[in-house]
Formats: C-alpha cells, sequence, structure tokens
C-alpha cells in the first residue's frame, strides 16, 4: 500500500497536505449533529458537546472509574501505564474490553452515532482507556498528532478516524485541560527520528519520537493560536485523528479524569505499520476488526 503520510523517514519535519475528508458523511436533518456543528468539525477539527451525559448516567461512570482505578489486580497488568516517575496510574487501556460498563459507554449512540456520521462508515474500536490526571502530580501529554503515531506504528491508512473524550470531573483552566490547535488537522507535520524497537514501552508514559518540531508548532499556533475546551462532568470533546493536541501538568488539587474511545472506519483498518518493525499490540491498536454493534448503550436519561 502507497505510503500516503510518510513520516520519521527524513532528517527535516515537513508539513504535507491532508488527501483524506475531515467529515466523511453527507449531512441531512437526520444527522446526529447540527449542520453548524458539522461544519465546525469541519474547519477546527474539533467539537463540544456539552453535558450530553445526565446525572444518573455520569454517576455510574464516576463510579465505575472508580472501582477501575482502585482494583488493578482485576486488569490485565499490561493494560495499566503509570506515570515515569511515579506509580500512579496514567491511563487504563483497553478499557472497553474490560469493562461492562465502558463498553456500553462506547456503544452509546450518543458517540457511536456521531462517529458513523463523522467518518461516513461504520465504526469499530481502535483504541480505549481511562486517563487519570491526579492533584499536584498530574504530568504533561506533550503536543502531537495521534495519526500520526497510529500510522507510522499501527498502520492506519488514512485519516478516517477521531477521538472522544468523555469527562468524568471538572475539566478547568487551570488543571491541566486538553489542549488543540484548531485547524492543524488540515496538514500532515511529519516528524524526524527512527522509531525504536518497542517504542510504546516508554512512549505511553513519555513520548520522545513522533513529536512535532518546535518550529513547526509555533508556525501553526501563530495561525491557528490554541484552545482549551473546559467543561463539566458529562461534557464530550470531540477530536479528529490529525489534530495536533496535548495537556499541560496539573498542580491544582484538582484532579481530573476521562473516558476516551477512539473510532475508527471499518473500511480504514490497520495494515502493517508504515514505520514501525513490528505492529505495537493488540491492547493499544486493535487488530481483530468487527464493527461496533448498535446499541442504546447507558441510561438515556435526560441530559442536565
Amino acid at each position: 500500500m502507497k505510503d500516503l503520510y510518510p513520516s520519521r523517514q527524513e532528517a527535516n519535519a515537513r508539513l504535507l497536505p491532508r488527501t483524506d475528508p475531515v467529515v466523511h458523511g453527507a449531512w441531512t436533518p437526520d444527522a446526529p449533529i447540527t449542520q453548524e456543528q458539522a461544519a465546525q468539525f469541519d474547519a477546527d477539527g474539533y467539537l463540544v458537546l456539552d453535558q450530553l451525559f445526565g446525572p444518573e448516567a455520569l454517576a455510574l461512570l464516576q463510579a465505575e472509574a472508580h472501582t477501575l482505578l482502585n482494583t488493578p489486580g482485576a486488569l490485565a497488568p499490561e493494560t495499566i501505564i503509570t506515570e515515569p516517575d511515579s506509580r500512579d496510574v496514567r491511563s487504563i487501556f483497553q478499557v472497553h474490553d474490560q469493562s461492562a460498563v465502558m463498553a456500553r459507554l462506547a456503544a452509546d449512540d450518543r458517540l457511536a452515532e456521531v462517529a458513523r456520521f463523522l467518518l461516513g462508515d461504520e465504526v469499530y474500536i481502535h483504541q480505549s482507556r481511562l486517563n487519570y490526571k491526579p492533584g499536584f502530580k498530574g504530568k504533561e501529554f506533550y503536543w502531537h498528532s495521534d495519526f500520526e503515531t497510529w500510522h507510522v506504528e499501527d498502520g492506519m491508512p488514512r485519516m478516517r478516524a477521531l477521538s472522544m473524550s468523555v469527562l468524568l470531573a471538572p475539566n478547568t483552566a487551570n488543571n491541566g485541560p486538553l489542549m488543540l490547535i484548531p485547524g492543524s488537522h488540515r496538514v500532515f507535520l511529519t516528524c524526524v527520528g527512527e522509531t525504536p524497537e518497542d517504542h510504546y514501552l516508554s512512549s505511553l508514559k513519555k513520548q520522545e519520537y513522533g513529536v512535532p518540531d518546535e518550529e513547526s508548532l509555533t508556525q501553526m499556533v501563530r495561525e491557528h493560536g490554541i484552545v482549551a475546551p473546559t467543561g463539566e462532568p458529562g461534557t464530550v470533546v470531540i477530536f479528529d485523528c490529525n489534530t495536533m493536541h496535548g495537556s499541560n501538568g496539573n498542580i491544582t488539587p484538582l484532579p481530573r479524569a476521562n473516558a476516551f474511545f477512539v473510532y475508527n472506519a471499518l473500511s480504514n483498518a490497520l495494515v502493517r505499520p508504515f514505520g514501525a518493525a513490528k505492529p505495537r499490540p493488540p491492547f493499544i491498536a486493535a487488530r481483530d476488526v468487527r464493527p461496533l454493534l448498535k446499541s442504546p448503550g447507558l441510561l438515556q436519561e435526560r441530559a442536565a
């Protein structure tokens, strides 16, 4: 298969044109989001759905997240990622396969139908995780395009995937919220440095390869600026697979947590990695592709 987005192959970073659409579905009045929301996602590469989940569903999700964090012995050990300099849990991967509640959330129509529309296809879960950023010592996530890693290390052929972050705690301007560069999804920024063997063993704690260069980042920010969507629990932040994003550390007393799902188009299933000797493990990048079943998912209560 031709590599449309070569990265980690040259000594200098380049900005390449995006050859894939952003919104793959054709909007109709029956679409799960408004025409204005679809246009915003297309233009900015992200969308915020305020308090999509109401108090009953949210209480269920928060209780499940608490249980998963506090019963690590019930989880597959390789799916638990700790902070680089402590044993504090940073992420729990493959969470939709280890929790019936999270599986229901991933399949919930309020999420999955939006993914099906934006990607114009049936979808499956490429990756899922719970992210924790504790108060006082939650570490940063450096700037990156998810697609660059998924393409180079997992073999995702095209930009036909997106991420959804379901906020399980308040995300404020101060406790290390997600930051995005709107419009950055319109170009592909290549990275330098050959991918080390078993790179995921270190990159899930702190990524050093597949990160953008400072000059290109500066150019992007000068052109597009930075946004940091905030929201109350139950809010969902959706962003395109190629949107440049990251987050600061959290030195406030206010922890934050989110359930994170990556939806990939069924037609965009993984092939051989484009820049790594072997694929990453299935708990990071699913290769046994099965379409996500349509389901009402969680409690269909009215959002707060």
